[in-house]
């Protein structure tokens, strides 16, 4: 049982791309306070959190609706999750603020917004990790498994909002650099995780 939720955990953490969601970050609060910056991340955690106990939750209901197989689906939500393993690998991050954060005040509001919109959706719940939460979601029948997939994807979201409330501190450890480095080494892993599914899925539809 532990090893399962181990093993939950570090998934859900590399689908929801970690360094690629801190080095955005980063980028969105140069120039913050260090006090806003551990604001903006315990937000963006409580965002991610909810949006991904939807998904995960009420994810099925979405293939009643709409009639949709969850190995169809689990083809289709690989391909994307595949094309954002691709994109962060090939892809950059602009080393710089929009033009609404250049303000030197930070306004609350500013940082509820930011916290939403791009932070949790959709830079850290992008397409990809929508397809994968909520085949997880449909995987998970018993209430046991839904409680274990809660478990673990509540301290996957806790491992992430520590890393954003760290990020000043990590990106003096490693560097720019080092954390774009990672980021392209999840996407490997995240492409990995794609194929899978859509091995998977490709093998029970075919079956």
């Amino acid at each position: 049982m532990v090893i399962s939720i181990i093993n939950n955990i570090l998934k859900f953490l590399f689908l929801m791309t970690p360094f690629f969601v801190l080095s955005m970050f980063l980028a969105y609060t140069q120039g913050w306070t260090v006090k806003q910056k551990r604001k903006l991340s315990l937000r963006v955690g409580f965002s991610i959190f909810l949006v991904s106990l939807v998904l995960f939750y009420f994810g099925h209901w979405i293939f009643k609706v709409f009639d949709i197989t969850i190995d169809a689906f689990r083809i289709g939500g690989g391909g994307l999750l595949f094309l954002s393993a691709v994109g962060l690998v090939n892809g950059k991050v602009e080393d710089k603020k929009p033009a609404e954060m250049e303000d030197d005040i930070v306004s609350e509001r500013k940082i509820s917004n930011i916290a939403v919109v791009p932070l949790a959706i959709p830079v850290t719940v992008g397409p990809g990790t929508t397809a994968a939460l909520l085949v997880s979601g449909a995987d998970a029948v018993t209430w046991s498994q839904k409680t274990y997939g809660t478990v673990s994807l509540f301290f996957a979201i806790v491992i992430l909002t520590t890393m954003l409330f760290l990020g000043t501190k990590i990106e003096e450890k490693v560097g720019k650099n080092g954390i774009v480095i990672l980021s392209k080494v999840t996407g490997l892993i995240l492409a990995a995780m794609a194929a899978q599914m859509i091995f998977v899925g490709a093998r029970a539809f075919w079956a």
